[in-house]
């Protein structure tokens, strides 16, 4: 299916960034399973890195295990972050919304990697691997119309993958213990406008943002064309909410209760 696969790369490149969307392409009659939707992936991410791009991590997405049913995709997915999608919310005043497709945010748990995470290690080893932890927003969206998709045709969309903007960061090394106690059982509203919108947990995602890692790390490991994880790499880990849609002129922002993180704020322009 190299052809096929060619082909859903340029629909998809060709769409992503404009507001444009397509038609899923596991519903179409050549169909699209979720080892060819990876094929897609990396075919994206040659593409993007040869205009220009600079791939900086991995998003992880459907780890919240309350919206599977919502979706109707029962697994976790990722797809690649690259420095035109990733954004420093402290330099961020303001995020457009031009380009998204019916964009929603999220409100995660980000690890930047100090070493390369290897397949079967516990949660200690995994955080021995990561060098800061941060609170961010992920805008996702979908280029198929009304959220109406398969597994296969998110990954093929990378991930739903619209931006990152990560508040600031924790160093790990000296309160490794401290970090492995609290990840999984913190809590979070989610605000717009001075309104609580949602509730979540640490524990929503996968039982905890490092069992997230932990899951992607090996399902990089059973994929022979993606490259798994290396020092340096920035992991988003999920959603700890419902995704929300958002508008221009709203402000988002967040509270969190049992966790050494910052609070975070966006407005949409």
């Amino acid at each position: 299916m190299t052809a096929g696969i060619d082909a859903i790369v340029k629909e998809v490149l060709a769409v992503l960034g404009t507001g444009g969307q397509v038609s899923p392409f596991a519903a179409r009659p050549a169909g699209l399973t979720l080892a060819e939707a990876y094929r897609v992936s990396a075919g994206l991410d040659r593409r993007r890195t040869a205009r220009g791009e600079k791939r900086l991590g991995r998003k992880i997405g459907f780890t919240n295990r309350t919206i599977w049913q919502q979706y109707g995709v029962y697994a976790p997915i990722w797809g690649y972050v690259y420095d035109s999608t990733m954004f420093d919310l402290e330099q961020t005043p303001a995020l457009p919304l031009y380009g998204f497709a019916e964009p929603r945010i999220e409100p995660e748990i980000v690890f930047g990697l100090a070493a390369a995470p290897a397949p079967g290690m516990d949660e200690a080893a995994l955080l021995a691997c990561v060098d800061w932890v941060a609170h961010g927003f992920e805008i996702v969206q979908s280029i198929f119309p009304r959220w109406k998709f398969a597994a296969a045709d998110t990954v093929a969309a990378n991930g739903l993958h619209g931006a990152l903007l990560i508040g600031p960061r924790q160093a790990v090394e000296s309160r490794a213990a401290y970090w492995q106690d609290v990840l999984p059982g913190f809590e979070v509203e989610l605000v717009c406008d001075g309104d609580v919108i949602d509730r979540g947990h640490g524990a929503n995602v996968l039982d905890g943002p490092l069992s997230a890692l932990r899951h992607l790390v090996g399902l990089l490991a059973r994929d022979r064309i993606n490259p798994p994880l290396a020092a340096g790499e920035i992991v988003t880990t999920g959603t700890l909410t419902r995704a929300m849609p958002v508008k221009s002129g709203e402000t988002w922002s967040t509270a969190l209760y049992d966790i050494g993180l910052d609070p975070i704020r966006l407005r949409f322009a």
